[in-house]
């Protein structure tokens, strides 16, 4: 745990982990809000009804919902758009950090030009070294208008040295505030407590396919564990908030899911966990407490850094849950 004091600790055992991963283990919301983004604009639809309306939801069911014609017996074909989708999420995470005033300053001469937002022409970006990690909570760093510029840029082949435009002026270290970086990046206190987790024990259970959960945690170096459960999975009939991802993961550790214990960031991801029987430890990476507060987790936490597992001789995990 954090060097923080907390006033409570609350001890009890489990016999293994379900971590969800995107806003759990691994921060993508940047990326992925720009993805959505960008479907939204595809549509003719609110981008920000959109990103509200799909978090931590399968990427599978979203599209049935948001694409005109597309239904869920339409396998091949909701196959091939969740896996286009999950690829352009890894593509905007893989894009250089830039300004955001480079970028807004852009979009004003485009606009001033007569030309219209939904130009195929490139943002020009502005790509920076050393930059602050300024997106830990990233869905409350920028706004819509932000992400309706990233989503000019054309999601294709090229290269993201191709895409970018050098602008050569020095950067002004005041400017932090401005850099928008849409980069996987792991969680606050994530590598240690799965670093104390006897292999074995622990699974993900995540509403996206595997392109996307393979893609984030490769890029953050969490080593994939053995179980798992992704959004394409063909044993699962729904997707959270049903509980059952956690139950097939759970099934597939050898755990009864009401020994397990779950971690989650979203609102239908708490409730999934809830509805499995799992002791639900909420995390407060994507959402602000008084969002999660009354969803019926058991423990609601700021970061993983307030939690503490040991293993126990019996082979059960000793939880630690300081707050």
């Amino acid at each position: 745990m954090s060097g923080q004091r907390y006033k409570q600790a609350s001890i009890f055992t489990a016999d293994g982990v379900l971590f969800d991963m995107d806003g759990t283990l691994t921060d993508s919301i940047a990326a992925v809000e720009a993805a959505w983004t960008a479907k939204a604009e595809e549509l003719g639809l609110e981008p920000e009804e959109v990103i509200r309306a799909t978090h931590g939801r399968r990427a599978s069911d979203n599209l049935t919902e948001l694409v005109p014609g597309l239904r869920k017996e339409h396998t091949e074909r909701v196959e091939r758009e969740v896996e286009k989708f999950e690829r352009s999420i890894l593509t905007f995470a893989d894009t250089p950090p830039y300004s955001r005033r480079g970028s807004l300053s852009s979009a004003r001469s485009r606009n001033s030009s007569s030309s219209s937002r939904r130009s195929s022409s490139l943002t020009p970006l502005t790509p920076v070294s050393n930059t602050p990690d300024i997106s830990k909570h990233p869905m409350f760093q920028m706004s819509t208008s932000d992400t309706l510029n990233m989503t000019s840029m054309k999601l294709s082949s090229t290269t993201v040295e191709e895409v970018a435009v050098v602008d050569e002026t020095p950067f002004d270290e005041d400017e932090a505030d401005d850099i928008i970086d849409m980069s996987v990046k792991i969680l606050p206190g994530v590598r240690k407590l799965i670093n104390s987790l006897p292999e074995g024990k622990y699974a993900v259970a995540t509403s996206g396919a595997k392109t996307y959960c393979h893609g984030c945690l490769n890029r953050t170096g969490i080593t994939i564990p053995k179980v798992c459960v992704t959004a394409d999975d063909s044993r699962l009939l729904r997707g959270k908030p049903f509980p059952d991802p956690f139950l097939l993961a759970a099934s597939d550790l050898g755990i009864a899911p009401t020994r397990a214990v779950v971690f989650e960031d979203s609102p239908s991801g708490i409730k999934a966990g809830v509805a499995s029987g799992a002791t639900v430890i909420a995390v407060c990476t994507s959402h602000t407490r008084d969002k999660i507060d009354s969803l019926g987790a058991h423990f609601v936490v700021d970061t993983m850094d307030q939690i503490k597992v040991d293993h126990l001789e019996d082979g059960q995990l000793q939880f630690t849950v300081a707050y």
